[in-house]
């Protein structure tokens, strides 16, 4: 009996020149925070009206036809790079809200993000940026994301008035003042400046949450334990240089 032709051998399965879908949409979305990050560079640098799409393109190497796979105008640009902004400092107040601490310390770290923030492009395109220049209804969600966060400060305020952390204030006008403060961060901050983010952050902490924080009642203060204080001695009581060898009072 003659004996089966042997099977061929089975050819490779074919790969497909499409990448998975998740690996598509990783590389779409790095792309797009790609053109992002040129287009609020040269916002920033020249100002809106003055940046086409063509220099935004130039910058990343592409064609001006190739923005419009993941954007349809420079207004949406511009609102993008907005919330981009806007979404790092969502990210900051729910964790700050998601943690403890008094009014006096949410606000401190709120205030030292918010700083640091601001010397970042995204974070300056929150104040550098003209809301006009958007459509109404992006216009909308910038001025309602902007009065969430006023608000945050506020409550920050008002809950340390009430824990006692924070001296009796007026929050609006406390609000308005720090955001004031740090909001002009992202007009003047230059990377080739002498301060860092970090530090100006560290500062701005401090001069801006020092005058709002309540004192420490002095009955707290424990006497002689200041880090690197002499300790005091009796100035009634002389020393005689012999050990004393008794346990009691004498």
């Amino acid at each position: 009996m003659d004996s089966a032709p042997p099977t061929p051998p089975s050819s490779p399965p074919s790969s497909s020149p499409w990448l998975p879908f998740e690996s598509r949409r990783r590389a779409r979305d790095e792309k797009r925070e790609a053109v992002l990050r040129a287009a609020v560079q040269l916002f920033l640098e020249q100002g809106y009206h003055r940046v086409t799409l063509n220099e935004v393109a130039e910058r990343l190497n592409i064609t001006k036809p190739a923005l419009y796979n993941y954007f349809r105008g420079k207004d949406e640009i511009l609102f993008e790079c907005w919330s981009m902004g806007a979404e790092l400092v969502d990210s900051v107040i729910t964790e700050i809200n998601a943690g403890s601490g008094s009014g006096l310390a949410r606000l401190r770290k709120l205030v030292y993000a918010y700083a640091a923030l601001m010397a970042t492009d995204f974070g300056a395109s929150l104040v550098r940026f003209d809301l006009r220049d958007l459509t109404e209804r992006n216009a909308a969600v910038a001025r309602a994301a902007k009065k969430r966060i006023d608000a945050t400060f506020r409550d920050y305020i008002a809950a340390g008035m009430a824990d006692g952390s924070i001296n009796p204030c007026d929050p609006k006008l406390a609000a308005f003042a720090i955001a004031g403060s740090l909001n002009w961060i992202g007009h003047w901050y230059r990377r080739d400046g002498g301060l860092s983010p970090t530090a100006i952050a560290d500062e701005f902490t401090a001069r801006l949450t020092e005058g709002l924080a309540a004192a420490v009642p002095q009955h707290t203060i424990k006497k002689n334990k200041t880090p690197g204080a002499p300790q005091r001695r009796n100035p009634g009581r002389k020393t005689t240089g012999k050990k004393r060898t008794g346990g009691g009072p004498r």
